[in-house]
Parts: structure tokens; sequence; C-alpha cells
């Protein structure tokens, strides 16, 4: 067999596998296909169908096999952000790039179809900053996320009360509207659900900083039923909470200044990295160097952590302290 044709073989076995993954995998990506994982799905294949090909992002573009797809477009569409929402299209970019078995184009088309809907979130995409609904995605379809929180309890542990107390002490320094502090609070609580649900629950490793545990977000009663929401939380089979101590028993370790997601999808699908900037916008990346770069923080930080058994003595103790 000459090069060509083991590349196509490759190929078509690669398809053809992933198709298979797709219907027996368990786990929340299987059980529960989001439009937004699928189009993550179907950039994941077309970027490498286009590296197998031997093309660049520039050669595609140039060659003007899809009408109006330019550089951006096409790197959005091979990270999951846009959609083709062709099928014409779809087909003309799988020609490209040598894929001509009819099984093959089926199995991205339907991938294609699936990624074309609407998810539940996408009702609170007004309201949220830049790279949030991308992030939101990814998050709603990972089987697994690690967490970390220098400055404020973690999203996903918050309850509506603190959740909303942050929004309301933010109003009138971002100039929000009751309507937008509304939709955030419901869009938090809608992603914790993820934690608590009977099919298949998001797996959660979160690290918090003690001085983000005693600052306190609107009164005595709210901090209260915060520290008892994460007690409970903590006692999930899914869910694990260390504290990072303000004054740790040993040497201090590595303390990163920003908040940061590890989050592992299921499958092929790559390990993603979110991080939030000073502007509010949230960025996600799944470049092998950053995730690896994310991944050490982590283990570093939670090296340094307090062992999880010991977090409900620590938030009953701090619980004490403000209601006694």
């Amino acid at each position: 067999m000459d090069y060509c044709g083991k590349r196509m073989a490759c190929q078509t076995a690669r398809i053809a596998g992933f198709g298979r993954r797709m219907r027996r995998e368990g786990g929340r990506m299987a059980q529960k296909p989001r439009p937004t994982v699928r189009r993550i799905e179907l950039g994941y294949e077309l970027r490498a169908l286009r590296e197998r090909a031997g093309k660049t992002m520039e050669d595609v573009v140039e060659a003007g096999v899809v009408k109006g797809l330019y550089f951006a477009k096409l790197q959005r569409v091979e990270t999951g952000l846009q959609d083709l929402r062709s099928a014409a299209d779809l087909r003309a970019l799988l020609e490209h790039y040598g894929v001509t078995d009819d099984r093959d184009v089926e199995q991205l088309l339907a991938i294609q179809r699936a990624g074309a809907s609407q998810d539940w979130w996408t009702l609170y995409r007004s309201t949220m900053p830049s790279g949030m609904p991308r992030f939101v995605g990814i998050e709603s379809a990972a089987r697994e996320t690690w967490a970390f929180h220098p400055s404020l309890i973690l999203g996903l542990l918050q309850t509506e009360a603190y959740a909303r107390t942050l929004y309301q002490l933010a109003q009138p320094i971002e100039e929000t509207t009751t309507q937008f502090i509304t939709k955030n609070v419901d869009l938090r609580m809608r992603r914790k659900e993820a934690l608590t649900q009977t099919d298949d629950p998001l797996v959660l490793r979160a690290v918090l900083w003690e001085p983000a545990l005693r600052y306190l977000i609107g009164d005595a009663d709210v901090m209260a039923e915060q520290y008892d929401e994460i007690i409970k939380l903590a006692a999930l089979p899914n869910v694990t909470v260390q504290v990072l101590p303000l004054s740790p028993p040993k040497i201090r370790g590595y303390l990163p200044q920003h908040d940061f997601s590890v989050l592992h999808l299921s499958g092929q699908l790559p390990t993603s990295v979110q991080v939030d900037n000073a502007w509010g916008a949230t960025s996600v990346s799944d470049k092998p160097r950053e995730v690896g770069r994310f991944t050490r923080k982590f283990n570093a930080i939670t090296a340094s952590a307090l062992p999880p058994e010991d977090t409900p003595a620590l938030l009953e103790k701090m619980k004490k302290e403000i209601t006694t």
C-alpha cells in the first residue's frame, strides 16, 4: 500500500473509532450529548483531518473550497466556537481533506447536525462576559473539574444568597441591572446542579484559599449558610474540597494569584483550561503546554493544602467565630 492509501486507511479507522466511542462510552458526554460538545468534537476532528492532509489553515482559506470561510472563522470552527451550518460546506471541506468514504462523511455530518441546536445556557448568553459561553458549554460536558479560587468561593459551591450578594455588592461599580443579577444567579445555580444530579454527576476537586472563606460577603447568616453548603457538598462522593491555609503548618508552597479551572472531558476530547482575566473575560485553551502548566499548578496547590478530611472542622470553626 502506498503512502496515500495508508493515510486514507488510518483516517477511515480513526473516524470509525470516533463514532464507536460516541455510541458506547458512558459518562456525561455519551448520556447527555450537548450541542457545544458536538461542535468541539467536530472541530477537533476537522483539525486532525486537516493536519493529516498536510494543510495549514492558510492553505484551506486560500483554496477557497468553502465560500466565506476566512481564517478567523475556520479557527472558531476548529475550536468549537462556531459551527459549519451548511452540510454542503462540511462536505466540501471533507473532500478537500481527502475524506470521501460515505460512512465517514455521514458520521461527521451527524455530529454537525447535533451541534446545530442550542444548549440550555444560551438563554443567559446576553449577560455572559466574553468567553463565558464556551466555558459553560465545556463545563457542562466535563466529567471532572479541578478548580482553584484564591479570592472568592468557587461558583459551583456558592449558595444562592452568597452569589446574589456578590452581584449586588458589585452593582454600583459594574453598573449592572437587577435583571442581570437575577439571570446570572440563576445561571450559577443551574451550573451547580451538575454536582448533585443523579445521572453521572460532575467530579469536582476544589481548593479554596482561607482568606476567601473568611472574607464576609453579606452578613453572618449568609456566610454561615455558605459554610454549611460547602460542608454538605464536600460530603458527596464526587466532591473534594481542600483549604489552602493562610498559615500553613509546613513551608509555604506555590500560590497562584488568579483563579483557574482544569476541565477533563470524556473520550478523546482534549482537556481544557479556563482562566479569568482582570477585565472579567474568560479564556479557554486546550493547548497541551497550557494544560500541562495549569495541571502542575493545581498539583502544587493541593500538596500545600490541608487534607480534605480537615475541611468540615475548619468551616465549623469559621462559622462559630462569626455567629457567637
